[in-house]
């Protein structure tokens, strides 16, 4: 039995009808909302075959039909429009992590929480490995008399944050010495490739600042250390889950929110996404906490590394060409704005 046009005209309105109102379509429904050119008698039979192929399925006796796993895959792959990001939604996502940006482990937090905001669902967000790393770029803050915070940007995107002990008499221009010496010498190096003699190089140049320069080795060596930590999971929107008819089960959101609590778990779950945006629909989630929901997923990148990933999850009922355009956009924004900081 072939998929022909009149089928698919059918297959699409089923998925539309039913993403917005989560209720079973039923024939008459089609004929008076989709304007097809054909009968509710016409329009049964073509359902009929559409069940037969696997596209949808009834949920209980006399009801509508909803769409299958196979319906939305059918459905995101060859009928769906384009994704669309609406010039608002572009708008938010630009100002809210371009006006965080001096702070990149807040702008990947906070697009957890404007991606859950944007889409209705629960986002997952997974930061760059702590561990392992090349110096990118270091700077002070003042914090109160005799100290100041040192903030360490490495390489692949991840921030440390470190209270320095700077003495009585350094002023802003010597701490801003010794970041600028720390910047150009060390840039792109590894612990294991900063040798004695660049550091030979800058006690050189920073011998009235030995005091900080010596506290600030010390915690660079702990901030690059060789042993990873891993990457960083962050959630937003969780209780979104709860908003949908899908999810008020009290014993498959029970296990759903179970598997929130292991960010192994997480991790599994957007690690389709290394090779663009993903979307993992229902059963063909590998982890079982997973299988009623899809997975829209990709990565951002730092000088062309990926360096982490963004998704968004929630029931297969959901709008997938709003949900895809954002979180494409927002990977690409991110890509973007990280890459910049990196040149600064």
């Amino acid at each position: 039995m072939q998929m022909d046009d009149r089928k698919q005209k059918i297959l699409r309105a089923i998925v539309q009808d039913y993403i917005a109102s989560a209720e079973p379509v039923g024939s008459r429904t089609i004929a008076r909302k989709f304007n097809l050119g054909v009968s509710p008698a016409t329009i049964r039979n073509e359902m009929a075959d559409l069940e037969d192929l696997g596209f949808i399925e009834q949920p209980h006796t006399s009801a509508g039909r909803i769409p299958s796993d196979a319906g939305y895959r059918y459905y995101v792959d060859c009928l769906m429009d384009a994704p669309k990001l609406s010039s608002e939604d572009k708008n938010t996502i630009e100002i809210e992590t371009t006006k965080r940006i001096s702070e990149i482990e807040e702008v990947i937090s906070h697009t957890a929480k404007l991606l859950s905001q944007l889409t209705s669902l629960t986002s997952i967000v997974m930061g760059p490995q702590k561990g392992k790393s090349s110096f990118g770029q270091m700077y002070f803050l003042p914090y109160q008399p005799g100290k100041a915070i040192m903030v360490v940007v490495k390489e692949n995107g991840a921030v440390e944050n470190h209270i320095v002990d700077i003495g009585e008499y350094l002023s802003a221009e010597d701490l801003q010495q010794v970041a600028t010496v720390f910047n150009n010498k060390l840039k792109g190096f590894s612990l294991g490739q900063i040798k004695k003699t660049l550091l030979h190089e800058i006690y050189s140049e920073l011998t009235k600042q030995r005091h900080l320069l010596d506290n600030a080795l010390s915690m660079l060596e702990a901030i690059l250390d060789d042993e990873p930590e891993g990457e960083k999971v962050y959630l937003g929107g969780t209780l979104n889950m709860l908003n949908q008819p899908e999810f008020r089960d009290f014993d498959k959101v029970k296990s759903l929110f179970g598997a929130f609590e292991e960010d192994e778990c997480l991790k599994k779950l957007l690690s389709a996404s290394q090779n663009g945006l993903s979307v993992i629909i229902g059963g063909e989630n590998k982890l079982q906490e997973f299988q009623d929901c899809s997975v829209i997923s990709a990565t951002y990148r730092v000088n062309g590394e990926v360096i982490g990933s963004i998704g968004v999850l929630g029931p297969t009922r959901m709008d997938y060409a709003k949900s895809m355009g954002i979180v494409d956009f927002m990977t690409r924004s991110l890509t973007d704005l990280l890459s910049k900081s990196r040149k600064r």
